[in-house]
């Protein structure tokens, strides 16, 4: 006789025993990764802010309205939402006709241009900085063909955001976009509603869930928006991030600092929960289909101009840019800013700035090892839909790093990590450390739906047959998600190699890194300090292009976008 799943389950048998071990094995999964957090995230951020706020270990509870009572700060609180909003409207505005060319239209060089348009994304901002500067500052291209200069203007900031973020709802939209059956869309035109009402009250109900997802991330990237404001906004604009930056190392304000932190812990806490909702609605069932069979060749003039416009799109907002920023590095004769890299001055660094780069490639490779193991086991506890609250809260958990002030995070690694057992100041794990931080949730997000495609009956099976949750881990979705492996693995890489917020503080001025070089460059005056800044900035680029292309390369239509 046959017994069901329940019945077998009830009666303590093979699935009963199968669901036990799973469950110890996802706690034993979460292990690892909640101690890394716990240690190395958590701990550092508590010490800081205790630091700032406490005296002899007092709550002063009216610093908090004293510091939010100063006009100063409220400017930097509303600068800091209104640009958020305003690049957030913006970037879904340029962004989101690209999404549908993207989606729908097979044209020749899609996906060399897929990779261009996502480019931006993994460059540090550091770089985006500097490219606009390269564009829009004192001596670039607009200043010198029409003597117009945007640098520290809320419009270079604007607009660097929207270069940052344009491949946020690119990838986020388009991949689902491009996965939902066209059929739906064309039985609502055949029975007399027009393109525009078939795709209002058809398609866009069904993106809403994943444009709504794809903004919040457009809202938290730039609301905690630190190197493009750094460099673009000169000292008229400042948000949160760049705020208790200069509260904590220009005028020694940790109270400041800290009061600054917990608005911004709080806010982007919020945004995370409206974000993990809006991704289970988006992962609710739908009618999909295989991307590869809903993209055709473009048909009418409408297509046509369609394309021709997010091709002019890229070339000025993305290629334009990136263009300027490598002919600023080759302006001196001989490549005179790159022959300058090679030599020592020790006036900003102990060592050439040439070394900058060997330093940032071993940092960022420790990091990638330490991401991928922290983020593997992650996604791994992660990977069945029904976890309880416990699960779903180390979720939240993996991504408040992308939250949090990087600053808060370096300088709190300065702060608690300079004792026995933790004394790591005086060693080089502590970048990498900081770094995979920022690398883990890209880990996450890119090996997790992989994961989850997997039959768990396979799982299952094998472990019935008594293999260890080790080997069923090994036998059966390692193979499965080799790939997506390389390609959290390219993404760890690339967000490790440009993480400037928590490594200005804690990379020491003998191994310095390629953003915190470019940083230290163009703070300080003189045409071959500019020059060696865009010169290092073109170096980051390119190493990081060399990644993203190799990404495109591995990536699958099953493996995540992010």
């Amino acid at each position: 006789m046959d017994l069901t799943r329940t019945e077998v389950t009830k009666a303590g048998g093979p699935a009963a025993r199968t669901g036990r071990s799973g469950s110890a094995a996802r706690l034993g999964l979460m292990a690892l990764p909640v101690a890394f957090f716990g240690v190395f995230f958590a701990y550092p951020v508590a010490a800081i802010v205790a630091r700032g706020l406490g005296s002899d270990g007092t709550w002063h509870a009216g610093r908090l309205l004293d510091v939010l009572g100063d006009p100063g700060i409220r400017h930097v609180l509303w600068f800091t939402t209104w640009q958020a909003l305003a690049s957030t409207a913006l970037t879904l505005l340029v962004a989101l006709p690209a999404t549908y060319v993207f989606a729908r239209l097979s044209f020749p060089g899609k996906q060399v241009l897929r990779a261009v348009v996502t480019v931006p994304f993994v460059l540090p901002t550091v770089v985006v900085g500097t490219a606009f500067l390269a564009l829009v500052g004192r001596g670039g291209l607009l200043d010198e063909l029409w003597g117009v200069r945007l640098d520290t203007t809320v419009w270079a900031i604007l607009a660097a955001h929207v270069f940052f973020n344009y491949a946020v709802v690119v990838r986020t939209v388009g991949g689902l976009w491009a996965q939902l059956d066209p059929r739906q869309e064309e039985a609502a035109r055949m029975l007399g509603a027009s393109p525009w009402r078939a795709w209002r009250r058809v398609t866009l109900p069904a993106l809403g869930p994943a444009v709504a997802a794809a903004a919040l991330m457009v809202f938290l990237f730039t609301f905690t928006s630190f190197g493009v404001v750094q460099i673009l906004g000169g000292p008229a604009f400042s948000t949160l991030e760049v705020e208790i930056y200069r509260q904590t190392s220009e005028l020694f304000e940790l109270s400041t600092a800290a009061v600054l932190t917990i608005v911004q812990f709080t806010a982007v806490g919020a945004v995370l929960a409206v974000h993990a909702w809006t991704v289970r609605r988006r992962e609710s069932a739908l009618r999909l289909v295989d991307a590869s069979l809903t993209a055709r060749r473009p048909r009418g003039a409408g297509q046509w101009t369609l394309l021709a416009g997010v091709l002019a799109t890229v070339v000025v907002l993305i290629l334009l840019p990136l263009a300027v920023l490598v002919q600023r590095s080759l302006d001196a004769p001989d490549f005179a800013y790159y022959r300058a890299l090679t030599g020592d001055d020790g006036h900003v660094f102990l060592v050439p700035p040439i070394d900058a780069i060997g330093n940032s490639l071993q940092y960022a490779l420790a990091a990638t090892a330490i991401a991928v193991v922290i983020g593997g086991l992650a996604a791994a506890a992660l990977t069945r839909r029904d976890a309880g609250r416990l699960v779903r809260g180390f979720d939240a958990l993996l991504m408040l790093p992308l939250g949090v002030s990087a600053v808060t995070v370096g300088f709190g690694f300065l702060i608690a990590l300079d004792e026995p057992p933790l004394d790591l100041r005086g060693t080089w794990i502590l970048v990498p450390l900081a770094q995979a931080l920022v690398g883990v949730p890209f880990v996450v997000r890119t090996m997790l739906p992989v994961l989850r495609a997997v039959d768990v009956r396979l799982r299952e099976a094998a472990a019935v047959l008594g293999a260890s949750p080790w080997r069923v881990w090994r036998e059966v979705d390692l193979p499965m998600v080799r790939r997506a492996l390389l390609v959290a693995a390219g993404f760890a890489f690339a967000v490790s190699l440009g993480e400037f917020g928590a490594t200005v503080f804690i990379a020491r001025p003998d191994n310095p890194t390629l953003p915190v070089a470019v940083a230290r460059l163009l703070g300080r005056a003189g045409e071959l300090n500019y020059g060696q800044a865009m010169a290092l900035s073109t170096i980051l680029m390119l190493v990081c292009a060399v990644a993203l292309l190799v990404l495109e390369r591995l990536r699958t239509d099953r493996t995540g976008e992010f």
